[in-house]
């Protein structure tokens, strides 16, 4: 992991976390900069949840040691908690209340006199672009809505640091896109963001440094165009004109390149590492030989999808057996 210079939000050094015979967290190294998103990206069970809980004080690490806003993650709990806030996957609001009446709740409890309370609502009603529903019982609210929500009561005690876990997991992409906003925004403002993703292009387009975590460890850290480049070569992107060719267009690279070829979501689509520009020319000829005709070849950086799997031999989407503790 590189160094980073700027001041730490959250360190930590060796941190293990177990249940059971599992090592949901296993002696992971993190330093987060201050002001920053950092994404945390991984696969179900590569402990990402775990990570974050632990550091919000919800868990209590098994050993190594960590200091979150300068403080101490075993002695200073209390300090803590009064700094940070956590929306975790799942809606934390009521939804027999209004989206108003759930924000000046919350607002109440944490000792808003109640006219701030109602003001404090008021204004992230109208910065989550929730104003119109503001009256509406939650359990009328769409998911984009619920998690918009669900965010802004994260944020009713203005926290230095907020943990987002998988905070888009089920939006659809109109939706996912506000919450990038939203994200965006608290970041602009000061806030340090901890964002926990399956989704790579989220990672990509949202943080400023992320950290790869599988099986509980750091896999790699650093800024999106560090770990990209850390692949050390490009990719190769094939699309075959006909469906029915992609298996044998597969084969023909994987004999040609002598390197794994996956099969993107795009049923005509394929992606190759290549080292260099002659690569190119012998998986074109390879294609040729064989009769397949292609609609669109491109070279470019390999994706955070390539090099997770780079990393660890797998994609970031797969599924662990272990995704009670991810």
């Amino acid at each position: 992991m590189q160094t980073v210079t700027d001041p730490l939000a959250i360190e930590t050094h060796g941190l293990v976390k177990v249940f059971g015979t599992t090592r949901a967290v296993d002696h992971l190294d993190l330093q987060v900069p201050a002001g920053t998103v950092y994404g945390v990206l991984g696969p179900n069970g590569a402990g990402k949840t775990t990570a974050v809980r632990l550091l919000a004080t919800l868990l209590r690490p098994d050993a190594g040691h960590a200091r979150v806003l300068g403080h101490d993650l075993y002695t200073e709990g209390h300090e803590i908690r009064k700094r940070v806030s956590l929306t975790g996957q799942f809606a934390s609001v009521d939804e027999d209340l209004t989206g108003h009446e759930n924000l000046v709740l919350l607002a109440r409890l944490l000792g808003y006199v109640r006219t701030d309370a109602r003001r404090r609502s008021t204004d992230l009603l109208a910065d989550f672009d929730l104003t119109e529903a503001a009256d509406q019982q939650v359990t009328r609210y769409s998911g984009g809505m619920r998690r918009r929500l669900d965010i802004a009561a994260s944020i009713v005690a203005r926290p230095q640091l907020l943990f987002l876990d998988e905070p888009t997991t089920g939006l659809d992409p109109r939706s996912r896109s506000q919450v990038w906003d939203l994200i965006r925004g608290l970041a602009a403002g000061g806030t340090t963001v901890v964002l926990t993703t399956q989704y790579l292009e989220e990672a990509d387009r949202l943080a400023d440094r992320i950290a790869i975590i599988d099986g509980g460890r750091l896999a790699a850290e650093g800024t999106a165009a560090q770990l990209k480049s850390s692949v050390g070569s490009g990719s190769l992107r094939v699309r075959v004109s006909d469906p029915a060719d992609r298996p044998a267009a597969e084969a023909a690279l994987a004999r040609a390149l002598h390197r794994p070829v996956h099969e993107e979501a795009d049923p005509v689509e394929l992606t190759v590492q290549v080292s260099d520009a002659g690569a190119i020319a012998h998986a074109l000829a390879a294609l040729t030989h064989a009769g397949i005709a292609i609609s669109d070849l491109a070279v470019g950086q390999p994706s955070l999808d390539e090099v997770f799997l780079a990393l660890t031999g797998r994609r970031a989407t797969t599924n662990d057996a272990a995704a009670t503790a991810s």
